[in-house]
């Protein structure tokens, strides 16, 4: 049963509406993130302390800024006013993320977490050790290898990709899927510098998931462009890609939909943790299927002999 019904649209007479959309899309993009000095790097990368403490009530994140400005740690004063300050999920949540420093003081994480405390005593909860939400640290050393890492991590998954491709298809077909596939990235990362969210890890994850996601509905198409090929020898490339791309229509729409629900859901109801990994999911699902049809089935036709 279909809950679909077959749909006759010529999507390639729209590519060039699609182009303009996508180069406007990655020119703002990459525009925001030269501007910023590049995307905004987590702790993971950048190194660093990120603490997160609980109080028993809200409190202003200017208060919280104030009573950082001079912080007196085994004899030596740090400003902090200036740190990355911002609630982390609940409002009696607050979240710093403090930059590596060379001369750091020993247990100097919690020697700080100390002073929050000290900053607003009637707001800590009795039991102490319900303060602390988290102590993340990461060194410098190894937040450049992460970097390193994860760049190496996202094309050795393209090079694989583009092999794989071009085994089971050819080559053309190969080149569409990485097109719209650095296009999904490039889009979301352009995305995630212009709203100022953070690349962290688990944003690479999602990126990767990402590329899985648009890629298995590149193949869908491809697939039925390759059967529709033998079965439509006398239509031209165009025709047969239009074709296919309606008979998929109805599998794309209810996949593309049913995991939006699941990403939704979890950028909602997730938590904090979560929350820019299902960002990046909810945008790359969008982006991705909008990619396969206007993105990687033109370049295939660019590089193919219309007949």
């Amino acid at each position: 049963m279909r809950i679909i019904k077959e749909t006759h649209i010529d999507f390639m007479s729209k590519t060039v509406l699609g182009v303009l959309l996508s180069a406007l899309l990655i020119v703002i993009g990459v525009a925001s993130i030269i501007m910023k000095g590049g995307p905004k790097l987590s702790i993971d990368f950048k190194g660093g302390t990120m603490i997160a403490v609980n109080y028993t009530e809200p409190v202003d994140i200017n208060e919280v800024r104030s009573a950082l400005n001079q912080v007196n740690i085994d004899g030596q004063t740090f400003d902090f006013s200036k740190a990355e300050i911002k609630h982390f999920g609940d409002e009696s949540n607050v979240a710093v993320r403090l930059p590596s420093m060379d001369d750091e003081p020993e247990q100097f994480a919690h020697k700080f977490v100390a002073k929050m405390m000290e900053a607003f005593p009637s707001l800590v909860p009795d039991d102490r050790s319900k303060f602390i939400l988290s102590i993340d640290k990461v060194g410098p050393k190894i937040g450049a290898e992460l970097s390193g890492d994860a760049v190496m991590a996202i094309f050795s998954t393209l090079a694989l990709i583009l092999i794989y491709i071009s085994i089971r298809f050819e080559f053309k077909y190969a080149v569409g899927a990485i097109a719209a596939l650095t296009h999904d990235i490039l889009i979301t990362l352009g995305i995630f510098s212009l709203l100022d969210f953070e690349v962290s890890l688990a944003v690479i994850a999602a990126f990767l998931t990402i590329v899985g996601y648009s890629l298995n509905d590149t193949i869908v198409i491809f697939d039925r462009v390759r059967e529709n090929v033998k079965g439509m020898k006398n239509a031209t490339l165009t025709s047969v890609i239009n074709e296919s791309i309606n008979q998929s229509m109805s599998r794309t729409i209810v996949t593309s939909l049913t995991t939006l629900f699941v990403v939704l859901v979890l950028f909602i109801v997730g938590g904090e943790v979560i929350h820019t990994f299902a960002f990046a999911m909810i945008v790359g699902v969008i982006i991705g299927t909008y990619s396969s049809i206007f993105v990687a089935s033109p370049v295939v036709i660019k590089m193919g002999s219309d007949n």
